[in-house]
């Protein structure tokens, strides 16, 4: 198991998230934003234009992704 922040994986907050597989933490991460987006939490609103932005360049998306992939890749087992 390991462990990201929601900042680490492109979020506003500092709330952890735990999971065996990048996928699983991505989703968890995932779930997170849409609730917070419900609740028009100013801080994600703001991580969620940034990644809108990266949405219209396929290439720089695909390069964030493969980052944080990485980076969860290379973290110690909790």
């Amino acid at each position: 198991m390991k462990t990201m922040t929601c900042k680490q994986l492109g979020g506003g907050c500092d709330m952890t998230f735990q999971a065996n597989s990048f996928d699983e933490i991505a989703e968890l991460s995932k779930a997170h934003g849409m609730e917070m987006y419900q609740k028009q939490d100013a801080a994600h609103l703001e991580a969620m234009g940034k990644m809108s932005e990266l949405m219209q360049k396929p290439q720089a998306l695909k390069d964030w992704f493969e980052s944080k992939k990485k980076e969860f890749n290379e973290l110690a087992e909790d």
